[in-house]
């Protein structure tokens, strides 16, 4: 197994310093526009990250086992090598693209995703805001794991991306230089990632990269201020409650789903999805194609949805 230093846990210190620089800076220069921080949200946040590392050790057993067993039948291997990470690093970012974007339009997904929008805030601090279920992520990488990489290379991957989108949760900086807002995912972008406007919703997904966004249609520029939350927010600074909340919506809406179709789609569509109310019963006018029965053809309802919401 090669011996890769575990990038987040080493990155916690500059983490905490990085915070109290901001926190200093809001302090010092407010912006009244900007949402700056709340004692109670940032502890929210806070703990939420210390609660996911122990989570995430505990995840990562099972995990661990199902890519070490893929990793021994694949007869592929990729070499720890100088060139090799860079390449591993571009295929992991590609498929945190796709995993990330998964997390926002299913909505078992969601709800593990959702505690990572769930604050109005947007500082340093609601970097750290993680989910305790991110089980849910690690189908998404077992095809770079299928093609030889190493679990541990792909966990180093994966903790440099994580460490990379520390720094772009603040409404401190503006624009990077034109070229690396092109390339890279920056402050600008997140922001809008952040944002519960209906134009911003659901876009800028890129870990590090942007131009998955730009080449896959689901990039927005930043031009009105965001608004930062969930289109129907929480009211709670509770953290088993913030890590939990979603799921325990879509239990209510599993229960009170009328058909297995609904069962189904409160759970695997996404999370603004309503089914479609039921064809009214009208009277056939003059123009109304008559079926077999004498009634009128009725055409089917309208569905509802594409709006990201949760249930407190």
């Amino acid at each position: 197994m090669p011996n890769l230093p575990d990038v987040v846990l080493w990155s916690i210190p500059a983490f905490v310093l990085l915070a109290v620089i901001e926190m200093v800076s809001v302090r010092l220069h407010p912006d009244d526009d900007a949402a700056g921080y709340e004692a109670k949200d940032a502890a929210t946040s806070v703990g939420m990250g210390l609660g996911s590392l122990v989570f995430d050790f505990l995840w990562k057993i099972p995990i661990v086992a199902v890519y070490a067993a893929v990793y021994a039948l694949t007869p592929l291997r990729v070499p720890l090598l100088w060139w090799t990470v860079p390449l591993m690093l571009l295929g992991q970012d590609f498929l945190y693209y796709w995993a990330h974007r998964g997390h926002h339009v299913v909505r078992i997904l969601w709800a593990c995703h959702v505690v990572h929008h769930s604050s109005r805030r947007f500082n340093l601090t609601t970097a750290l805001r993680q989910p305790w279920t991110s089980w849910t992520s690690w189908p998404f990488y077992l095809p770079l794991v299928a093609l030889g990489v190493h679990p541990a290379a792909l966990a180093f991957c994966s903790s440099l991306n994580l460490v990379y989108q520390f720094w772009i949760h603040t409404e401190r900086v503006d624009r990077m230089p034109r070229w690396f807002e092109f390339l890279l995912n920056t402050p600008s972008h997140h922001r809008v990632h952040h944002a519960s406007q209906g134009g911003y919703l659901d876009r800028n997904f890129g870990g590090i990269l942007i131009v998955w966004d730009r080449l896959f249609g689901s990039w927005v520029a930043e031009t009105e201020r965001p608004v930062y939350g969930l289109t129907k927010n929480i009211a709670t600074h509770n953290p088993l409650r913030v890590a939990t909340h979603e799921y325990a919506a879509i239990a209510r809406d599993v229960r009170a789903a009328a058909t297995w179709s609904e069962r189904a789609g409160r759970v695997l569509r996404g999370p603004g999805w309503q089914p479609a109310p039921p064809a009214a019963r009208t009277l056939p006018g003059p123009d109304a194609a008559i079926g077999p029965s004498g009634r009128a053809a009725s055409g089917a309802a309208a569905t509802y949805g594409g709006v990201r919401s949760t249930t407190p």
